[in-house]
C-alpha cells in the first residue's frame, strides 16, 4: 500500500481530475490545489511527500509559488505545465524544481519519474553507498567500484559523481553543476562540464555511448537515475 502524499497545484480542472485518478489508481493520497494561495496552504499543513506544480496559475505565476515554497519546503517538486521554453524549463529547476514535464504528459513517465524521486528522497535520507547493478560509490569513503573493481576518479570526477548521485532523479542543470563544482565563475563552461560528464561516463557506465546512470537532458543539463 503506497501511503505517499502529493499535493497538485494546478488551475486546469481536466488535469487536475486527470492526475487525481491515475495517482488514486496507484494508491497515492492526493489533494488538490486550483491556485498558488491554496496550494501554499495545503502543503503547509499537510506537508505532502511531493509536489506537482503548474506554472500558469490564476492568482500569481508557478515561479513565485515555488520560490516560496523552496524557503521551507525541502521535499520533490516536478513542475508540469504547457510552456516548453528552455528558459522556463532551466529557470524552475535553478529554482529548485526536482523535475519539469511540459503537457501533455504521458502518465506512466510521470509515474516513472514521482517513484524514482520517493526513491531517492528515501535512500539519501542518512545513506552512505549508493548501489545500482555493478555500481556501487561509497559517499562517506571517496571510493566507486565497478563490478567490484576500483574506479579510478579525479577528486573533481568524484565531487561531480557525488553531486549527481545526492540529487538522483533531479534535473541538474548546467549552470547548477558548473557553480557547484567549479564556482560561480565558471556557470557559462558548459562544454567543460561535458568533457568531464564524457569522461566520467566512460569510466561508470557499461557502454558509454548508451548510458544508463548519467542521462542528458538535452539543453537543460543531467540526471543521474
Amino acid at each position: 500500500m503506497n501511503n505517499a502524499r502529493i499535493l497538485i497545484i494546478d488551475d486546469e480542472p481536466q488535469i487536475r481530475r486527470l492526475l487525481e485518478i491515475t495517482l488514486e489508481n496507484s494508491d497515492y493520497k492526493v489533494m488538490l490545489a486550483e491556485n498558488g494561495k491554496q496550494g501554499i496552504l495545503l502543503a503547509a499543513n499537510h506537508n505532502p511527500d511531493l509536489i506537482l506544480l503548474d506554472l500558469g496559475l490564476p492568482d500569481q505565476s508557478g515561479h513565485d509559488v515555488l520560490r516560496e515554497l523552496r524557503l521551507w519546503y525541502q521535499k520533490p517538486v516536478f513542475i508540469i505545465s504547457a510552456l516548453d521554453q528552455e528558459a522556463d524549463v532551466v529557470k524552475a529547476l535553478d529554482q529548485g524544481a526536482n523535475d519539469y514535464l511540459t503537457k501533455p504528459f504521458r502518465t506512466a513517465e510521470l509515474q516513472a519519474r514521482i517513484r524514482s524521486a520517493l526513491r531517492s528522497q528515501q535512500s539519501t535520507n542518512g545513506a552512505t553507498v549508493y548501489i545500482s547493478g555493478e555500481l556501487e560509490v561509497d559517499l562517506t569513503a571517496h571510493t566507486a567500484k565497478k563490478a567490484g573493481e576500483i574506479i579510478k576518479l579525479t577528486v573533481t570526477e568524484f565531487t561531480l559523481l557525488a553531486l549527481l548521485i545526492k540529487n538522483e532523479g533531479r534535473v541538474l542543470t548546467h549552470q547548477f553543476i558548473l557553480k557547484e563544482i567549479w564556482g560561480v565563475g565558471a556557470q557559462t563552461e558548459t562544454q567543460y562540464l561535458r568533457v568531464f560528464v564524457g569522461t566520467l561516463r566512460k569510466k561508470i557506465e557499461s557502454n558509454s555511448n548508451k548510458p544508463e546512470h548519467i542521462l542528458t537532458e538535452s539543453g537543460v543539463g543531467y540526471r543521474f537515475v
